[in-house]
């Protein structure tokens, strides 16, 4: 029987060991149990065994990949935030500006406290801050509660048509409202005069100045917030008001007892968030009144872009900006004391 090339044996077939391959073959000696390697990768040869990473090189492990993937943040933290913070802090202790920069310690934040204007400008956002935060969250709250009711036609139209005005540039705000506002041709007195009401001086009374600036913060930030609202009403769970209405609960009860409860970590965040964003209050009274009249207006970015980009006193000018930092700082850790979860 003739063997096909696909069966036909191997030339040199493997050998036990210990035997010749062949007539006058040197035996072959058996692998010992002492032996590393083989015939074709002698002992101590590094194909032979696992290989092992060369002194100093470092291999990229699972535990240090997070830090390799949060390094381009930290990075950009450090480089576009933390460096600007500390050199601001270096620039409020000098005085000077360029090379003539020279270290003069807390001067700068001792002329802060015997400084009339500061104080007047802490003064109008403080009375901005207390006014216009407790109305505007007010409102939005009542707003939330609406159009979280059932009863309320085209919910989705109302909840855009109160969101709206928040997607308002500040400065477009400012610019539309200085129209409203006008004494002669607003709006706003153009419809006091159908009710017989006099003309308002808006912008150029101090007083009513204030109230303007309330006024474009009210119709800016309350949409916003009572979108946050609504989010935590419809977070709170149905069977609390089935439960609170069986036992004979009334609304205002419910209110108190249910709703409020609920949206305190939502209360808290909006609270602090507005108590931020007034103390930093800049483009409204801006464009509005640039700080007038008699700088009833004035706040405290206000005067501390004064004296950086008017004045170049960056010196003073960032010591304004580390006070005003520090208040923000005082005000936040006494909301979250006050506010905060009692455990």
């Amino acid at each position: 029987m003739s063997v096909t090339p696909f069966e036909r044996a191997p030339d040199n077939p493997p050998t036990p060991a210990g035997t010749t391959a062949g007539t006058g073959a040197a035996p072959v000696p058996a692998k010992t149990a002492g032996s590393t390697g083989t015939a074709d990768h002698p002992a101590g040869s590094s194909l032979g065994h696992r290989r092992h990473h060369r002194p100093g090189r470092r291999r990229l492990t699972r535990s240090s990949v997070p830090y390799l993937l949060i390094m381009p943040a930290v990075l950009g933290f450090a480089t576009f935030k933390a460096y600007p913070i500390a050199a601001s802090f270096w620039i409020s202790l000098t005085t000077g500006n360029g090379n003539d920069r020279r270290f003069t310690g807390l001067a700068n934040y001792k002329r802060l406290l015997d400084d009339p204007l500061f104080w007047t400008a802490l003064k109008n956002t403080a009375l901005i801050l207390v006014v216009q935060v407790p109305l505007m969250l007010g409102l939005a709250l009542l707003v939330a509660l609406a159009l979280n009711s059932a009863k309320v036609w085209l919910r989705p139209l109302w909840r855009l048509g109160v969101f709206v005005p928040s997607l308002t540039g500040l400065v477009a705000a400012g610019v539309m409202f200085s129209v409203i506002l006008n004494r002669d041709a607003g709006l706003m007195n153009w419809a006091l005069s159908l009710v017989g009401i006099d003309r308002v001086n808006w912008l150029g009374s101090p007083f009513w100045a204030r109230v303007g600036v309330v006024l474009v913060l009210t119709w800016h930030y309350t949409g916003y917030n009572a979108v946050m609202y609504l989010a935590g009403l419809q977070g709170v769970p149905k069977e609390l008001y089935e439960a609170a209405m069986v036992d004979g609960a009334g609304p205002i009860r419910r209110f108190f007892s249910i709703t409020l409860p609920q949206l305190r970590p939502i209360l808290l965040l909006t609270v602090v968030l507005s108590t931020i964003g007034t103390l930093q209050l800049f483009d409204e009274p801006y464009v509005l009144t640039g700080g007038g009249p008699d700088n009833a207006t004035l706040t405290v970015t206000m005067y501390l872009y004064d004296n950086g980009f008017k004045y170049f006193d960056f010196g003073y000018a960032s010591a304004l900006a580390y006070a005003l930092a520090l208040i923000v700082s005082v005000l936040g850790i006494v909301q979250v004391r006050l506010m905060g979860e009692r455990r």
